[in-house]
């Protein structure tokens, strides 16, 4: 059977997988991203040519950006100086294979979904530079809210109406304490961190209604010096009609996206 391409472009770095059958990574390589797309393509060409792995069955590719699916085009990015870019049809042309492109958090989400088995309704944030989503039911991405933008929720900060990332994400972190999430060690700095997740993620729970929370990303990688906080604070808001789900880190938070694209590729 022929293996799998997988691709996670990232702002700074881009990771190509190769996949076999039985989902093992049979090698990867890893290049930085690029700032002209058009660099960007040779470079992923190259890349790809430079694998052991001469043949794929089809690529699934990851993007930090909003995706039109039906068109095969990233649209606009976060951390990258492009938009409404053909990447489904120039990597067609290019590699000679069926290639499918989607939001690099969601099949992050769609990854971490599937070390929950026991959950049928898994809700994924992940808290990086900026905050991103997905909800996944039944081992797939949910369809019917698939492009949401839990990142720009307005709420009410300090006085203010405020995006959610704009006082939560790693990079609203580094804006107050001076340091990454990697840096903070004060307990009372992650209470801090804890209570401004919990702002948001309190209303993306009463709007999705999940049986099982994991976040990710970089912040989410550090998950257990503030989880037990980050859960105590989402409690205070819980009643008769509004459950808290349990509450995890990513298992494979470095790998999430590579392994996403793999599953999709499957479904």
């Amino acid at each position: 059977m022929s293996n799998i391409l997988c691709i996670d472009v990232g702002g700074t770095k881009t990771l190509l997988a190769s996949f076999d059958h039985k989902g093992t990574v049979i090698e990867k390589i890893k290049f930085p991203t690029p700032q002209d797309y058009t660099e960007f393509i040779k470079e992923l060409t190259s890349s790809v040519a430079g694998l052991t792995t001469k043949k794929f069955s089809k690529c699934v590719i990851a993007m930090p950006a909003k995706i039109d699916r039906k068109a095969g085009v990233a649209i606009a990015f976060g951390n990258l100086p492009w938009h409404d870019i053909p990447i489904v049809s120039d990597l067609e042309r290019e590699l000679a294979i069926p290639v499918v492109v989607e939001n690099d958090a969601k099949l992050a989400g769609l990854s971490e979904a599937h070390l929950l088995p026991n959950y049928r309704k898994v809700l994924y944030i992940t808290v990086s530079t900026g905050i991103g989503g997905v909800v996944v039911i039944n081992g797939k991405i949910d369809r019917n809210n698939q492009d949401a933008e839990y990142g720009h929720m307005l709420l009410e900060h300090d006085g203010e109406l405020m995006r959610w990332e704009e006082f939560a994400s790693g990079k609203a972190i580094v804006a107050k304490f001076g340091k990454r999430a990697s840096d903070i060690t004060d307990p009372a700095d992650w209470y801090v961190v804890a209570r401004n997740i919990a702002l948001g993620l309190i209303g993306v729970i009463a709007a999705t209604t999940p049986n099982a929370i994991v976040i990710g990303g970089g912040v989410g990688s550090h998950f257990a010096k503030y989880g037990d906080r980050l859960i105590e604070q989402l409690k205070i808001y819980e009643d008769n009609l509004l459950h808290v789900p349990p509450v995890f880190g990513a298992q494979r938070a470095e790998e999430a996206v590579i392994y996403g694209c793999y599953i999709l590729a499957n479904q």
